[in-house]
């Protein structure tokens, strides 16, 4: 990615006459990784493309690039970097007066964030997409209104359009956010120091992300969960080494609690409910993080003008190639009911507008969809659960490989978690792999192309991974499903 040129908005204005006089192949309303990903396959594909982002200061790349993906784990990455200084008399280096700058590290990622956003701008640039900085409607067959930041209106003639204008944070009833003392997954970007302590509500991605970061600058950090386990889409196992990570960490896990009240004071914030067994229980902290709940954002997007139909949930409704029910019209992202992934907006544009161009397309697999959770340590998985491949009616065979068992992992002073693989034994495919530990986000990308070509546990054990590598352990996991572990 380049630096962003200014000339490139202006150009933009200058030809706009002239470019609204022409009739685009595919108009894409939302600039996130589903909107702009899409523009520049439809560009390389031919296309002519026109891309709306309502964001003020036309700033590109949606939630993920501007407040959630990128920011996130730019703190996430510093956080790490300063615990990590914390433990470097393990290595045999000495660290004097170890401390932070907190507004040094939110500059560090705004940088970051400044960077991305301008990289997606020179993209639009180099391939040609004309973009919209203004809000974006649909008002008819083939037309989309904007509503230019400068309080003026234009409308667009396009043959198809593409709707990813993402999700955002779902208000939570008797939860309200302040942006002080009650904040949500945006808000806690932008604090103006760490907190010294926190409680927060939802384990989920975001939760255990933002708990990993605060956590380690010293925040004292309370997860609670409604569910019976933290991170609960993931496997059980995965969940119970999490739980026992944080709390070597300090990280406190409650779990199985509903809260219905909150409380605010000028000490801070008290939250009460009952636990599983009904009980009464409160928390108090200085401040309270509310990282559950996000909704698909169709807010004035002109959708009673067309035949598309949205959910009970608030999602619109599409098949498998990501059609609505109004014909040029497409849904992409977290608008739909696919896994809330940036990387599957990606792919869900870029077949959205392959098959505009004509090519031939398949559905996505949605088994074969990474699933990654930036907390310490790191969570990935793929494919099926042991819990879910049993209820699916698979006779089961799991192998399980300990980080601590890795030489690498052990050089890295990172040896918490495992790699655990689960198949099924008549033909020993490879039904999921659930990853928790050191790299385990990057470690995922080699199972998620393995399961594609359909391996078997044994092809996987069998290929020669290179040693010193925390990599060596998915091979030794695969080895684990028929026994044959070396190293454990």
């Amino acid at each position: 990615m380049c630096p962003y040129n200014v000339d490139f908005a202006v150009n933009i204005d200058k030809s706009r006459n002239k470019t609204l006089a022409e009739q685009f192949d595919v108009t894409i309303i939302g600039a996130g990784p589903g909107g702009y990903v899409a523009a520049v396959r439809g560009a390389q594909l031919g296309l002519k493309v026109a891309i709306i982002e309502k964001e003020k200061d036309a700033k590109l790349g949606g939630t993920c690039g501007l407040r959630g993906c990128i920011p996130t784990k730019a703190l996430l990455n510093a956080a790490h970097l300063y615990q990590k200084a914390g433990h470097f008399e393990d290595f045999g280096l000495k660290v004097k007066d170890l401390s932070y700058d907190w507004a040094g590290v939110q500059k560090y990622k705004s940088n970051i964030v400044d960077k991305n956003a301008a990289g997606v701008t020179y993209l639009m640039k180099k391939n040609k997409v004309t973009v919209f900085n203004g809000h974006g409607k649909i008002t008819g067959k083939g037309k989309v209104e904007v509503a230019l930041a400068d309080g003026k209106k234009e409308t667009i003639d396009t043959k198809n359009i593409i709707i990813a204008t993402g999700s955002v944070v779902r208000p939570i009833p008797g939860f309200e956010v302040d942006g002080k003392q009650v904040v949500n997954s945006d808000q806690i970007l932008e604090l103006q120091s760490v907190p010294k302590s926190m409680i927060v509500m939802g384990s989920g991605a975001v939760g255990v992300e933002f708990a990993s970061v605060y956590a380690r600058f010293g925040c004292d950090t309370t997860v609670i969960e409604l569910l019976d386990r933290i991170v609960p889409i993931e496997d059980a196992d995965v969940s119970k080494e999490l739980a026992r990570a944080f709390k070597k960490q300090g990280i406190k896990c409650e779990t199985g609690i509903k809260l219905d009240k909150m409380e605010k004071s000028k000490k801070g914030v008290k939250v009460s409910g009952k636990n599983a067994k009904g009980d009464d229980v409160s928390f108090e902290a200085e401040m309270l993080l509310v990282a559950v709940g996000r909704m698909p954002y169709l807010e004035g997007l002109g959708l009673e003008n067309t035949k598309v139909k949205v959910k009970e949930r608030g999602t619109v409704q599409v098949n498998e190639f990501c059609e609505t029910d109004e014909p040029g019209v497409y849904a992409i992202g977290d608008v739909i009911d696919t896994a809330w992934l940036a990387h599957l907006a990606s792919k869900e544009g870029i077949i959205v507008v392959e098959k505009i161009a004509g090519k031939k397309v398949e559905p996505i697999k949605q088994n074969l969809v990474p699933n990654c959770t930036y907390c310490d340590p790191e969570v990935a998985s793929v494919g099926l659960t042991e819990a879910k491949a049993k209820e699916a009616g698979y006779d089961v065979k799991v192998g399980k490989f300990p980080f601590s068992a890795s030489g690498k992992a052990r050089i890295l002073g990172e040896t918490d978690g495992f790699v655990k693989i689960v198949a099924e034994k008549k033909y020993d495919e490879v039904l999921g792999v659930h990853i928790i530990g050191p790299h385990a986000t990057e470690l995922l990308a080699e199972c998620v192309v393995a399961m594609a070509l359909e391996t078997t546990a044994d092809e996987l054990g069998r290929t020669i991974h290179a040693h010193p590598t925390v990599s060596e352990s998915i091979m030794e996991a695969a080895e684990g499903v028929h026994d044959m572990t070396i190293h454990m």
